[in-house]
């Protein structure tokens, strides 16, 4: 009688992505705000002469 009967197995919750490609994507953006902003306050490099 219990032949016919579909156990009811609950799903498993979806994996979230994992953080490492966003903490390498805010990394890069990090970077190159420090670059930019160490380029402003300080200046432009000058050529060697």
């Amino acid at each position: 009688m219990n032949e016919n009967i579909i156990p009811f197995r609950k799903q498993k919750p979806p994996r979230k992505p994992r953080p490492t490609k966003l903490l390498v994507a805010l990394a890069i953006i990090a970077f190159f705000i420090a670059a930019w902003a160490y380029f402003y306050l300080v200046g432009q490099p000058h050529p060697a002469q």
